[in-house]
Order: structure tokens, then C-alpha cells, then sequence
């Protein structure tokens, strides 16, 4: 009896150690396979619905696979950082200046070696450094009731803490990131005091408290609630594309002066990228004009890259005359701004 367990007990293990080298010969032959493959890793703050589309494309022309992890940009600067050398991202993909900036300071990128992103995009929409591009353009601007304002009532940033925009005025929290960017490129502009009385007169003729969102900020021009405020443009784009005859206007801001501000999505090559090479080559195809179209007209944004031709339903809006800032300043100038805004009591 104890003979026939013994035999038994040596089959199974047989039949085991069988099984598990069939598995692991099998996962050597995935991996391998997979090692084959090439392959570039994203974090992204751009949502799957805007990204996957242009990541399909880039598969489909160079046979380099995209994977990719969305999340919320501070969570994903903080992830890299916790990873620190054992990152598998290749590429951090985030919005605003301001997180790009943050990003860079922190150490996480390294030089794009591709020059294809300084031919194609300006570079006051690029790090000095080379360290992050720019990928999409979304202004920052005024938008007006077209049943309670006229146009030529309009003209700047600044403007919009005079008296006659008393209970007048919606804008977003100061908290946001965007408001953050806005603010940072006025201070650059205009010195502390100037910045600060503006901000003061903002605050003084807001129509409710700062609100969450920007399309919020256009829920209540349109309820009667307030007559103008400040939105990123795609935000009224998407609005338009769902309500074509909307009783709202884009103003291009300070177009005698500065220039619209504007902001970008963009991307930069971590440092610890496992493959370097192909995160270059994604970047190189996004700034391309096969590219640049699909990634902005996803979001009603404009092509950073000037050469390529805006979504027709942006391009009605009109050309205009863009603050050439570079955004790395505006990132950097954030912590001033906060404070500024904190002590004028926007929040």
C-alpha cells in the first residue's frame, strides 16, 4: 500500500514539474515574442477616447505598439517619480505648461533627440531645454452672451476688471491649473502691481463664486448669470459642436498688445526610458501633419505645428495673434501667481 503511494506521489510530481515547464517554456515563448515586438510605453493625461485614435494611427504607419496608462496629471508626475529607475513609461503625456514645467524641474525628462520637433513647432511652445514639446494649442480666452455684449465692448484681459463688468463676469477657480498659467503669463507681461490690481478688479466684478469648470462658465452666461468670461477653446468647441446656433462668442483677448495666451498638451522622453529611440519616433510623428490634425481636431484643439490646418469647426473661428511667452516662464512663474491670486482673495 505504502509502495503504490510512493509510486502515485512520483507521477504526480512527474506530471508536475511536466505541466510547469510546459508553462514556463510557454511564458519564455510570449516573452520572447513580445521582446520582438517593438513597443513604447505612454502615461497619459489626455483620456483614452483622445489618444487611442492617434496611438491606432501611429501602429498602423510604423508598426511600433503603443501602450498606455491614462490618469490625472499630478497623479502620473508623482507616479514616475515613485518609479524612479524601474519606470516602464517611455513617454509622460500631460496638459498645461505648468505640468510640463513641473515635470522637467523635477527631473524626469531628458533632451528629445529628434529634430524633427524644433522644425515643426514654434518655440515659445517648447521647452529651451529641449526637455518637452508642445503637441496641440488651446487658447485661453474671452467668451461673451451675443444677446447682452457687443463685441466692441471687449478688448483685453486686463479690461475685464473695469467698473462696467460689475456682476458681470464668471471665471474658474483659481485653483485650476489653466487660471494658474493665465495669471503667470500676465505677471510675466505686466509686473506684480499691475497683475495684482487687474486680479483685484476680477474678483471685485465676478456674478457668483469662481466655478469648477469652464463649461460651467458657460452654463451661466447662458442662463443670464453673467455676461463674459474666460474659457480654454476647445471647451466652447465642444459646446458649438453639439449646439451649432449657441448664443455665445470667442474674443481673441489683448490682440493690441500681447496676444491671446495660450497653453498646449504636450509631451517630453523620461529620463528613464527603457526605449529612448522609440519615444522619439512618437514624438517625431506627432508633430508631423498627418498627425497634427487628427490629435487636435479630437479635442477642438489647434495644431501646434503652424503648417497644419485646424478642424474646420476651429478654423471659423478665425486667426489671431498668439502671446509668443515661451511656456516654460509661464510654469515657473506659477508659485508667484498663486500668491498673488491668494492675497487679492481669488480662489
Amino acid at each position: 500500500m505504502k509502495l503504490k503511494q510512493w509510486f502515485s506521489g512520483i507521477l504526480s510530481a512527474l506530471f508536475m514539474w511536466s505541466a510547469a515547464s510546459v508553462m514556463s517554456l510557454s511564458a519564455l515563448a510570449v516573452s520572447a515574442q513580445a521582446a520582438d515586438e517593438p513597443e513604447v510605453v505612454v502615461y497619459s493625461s489626455r483620456k483614452e477616447h483622445l489618444i487611442k485614435p492617434v496611438f491606432d494611427a501611429f501602429t498602423k504607419e510604423t508598426g511600433i505598439k503603443v501602450s498606455y496608462l491614462t490618469g490625472k496629471d499630478n497623479a502620473l508626475i508623482e507616479r514616475v517619480k515613485a518609479e524612479g529607475r524601474a519606470t516602464p513609461a517611455d513617454v509622460l503625456m500631460t496638459v498645461d505648461a505648468g505640468n510640463l514645467w513641473y515635470a522637467a524641474s523635477q527631473d524626469l525628462f531628458q533632451p528629445i533627440q529628434t529634430q524633427q520637433v524644433a522644425k515643426a513647432i514654434p518655440a515659445h511652445l517648447r521647452d529651451p531645454q529641449g526637455l518637452w514639446t508642445g503637441l496641440s494649442i488651446r487658447a485661453r480666452t474671452i467668451v461673451y452672451s451675443t444677446e447682452r455684449v457687443k463685441p466692441d465692448e471687449l478688448s483685453s484681459y486686463e479690461a475685464l476688471a473695469e467698473p462696467q463688468w460689475k456682476g458681470r463676469l464668471c471665471l474658474r477657480t483659481a485653483k485650476k491649473v489653466y487660471t494658474k498659467s493665465l495669471v503667470s503669463a500676465l505677471l510675466a507681461h505686466n509686473g506684480q502691481d499691475k497683475t495684482e490690481q487687474m486680479v483685484k478688479g476680477w474678483v471685485s466684478n465676478l456674478a457668483s463664486a469662481p466655478m469648477a469648470k469652464d463649461s460651467h462658465i458657460m452654463d451661466a452666461i447662458l442662463a443670464g448669470q453673467c455676461d463674459v468670461g474666460l474659457v480654454n477653446t476647445y471647451y466652447f468647441g465642444r459646446l458649438q459642436e453639439k449646439q451649432p446656433d449657441v448664443a455665445l462668442k470667442l474674443f481673441w483677448a489683448n490682440q493690441n498688445s500681447t496676444g491671446t495666451h495660450v497653453n498646449v498638451s504636450g509631451a517630453g522622453v523620461l529620463k528613464h526610458a527603457k526605449h529612448p529611440e522609440l519615444a522619439n519616433k512618437l514624438l517625431s510623428w506627432l508633430v508631423s501633419e498627418q498627425a497634427q490634425g487628427l490629435f487636435a481636431s479630437l479635442n477642438k484643439e489647434y495644431p501646434a505645428n503652424p503648417e497644419v490646418p485646424a478642424d474646420p469647426l476651429v478654423a471659423k473661428w478665425g486667426r489671431f495673434k498668439q502671446d509668443d511667452l515661451n511656456l516654460q516662464k509661464v510654469g515657473a512663474l506659477q508659485a508667484d501667481a498663486v500668491r498673488l491670486m491668494q492675497r487679492m482673495g481669488y480662489r
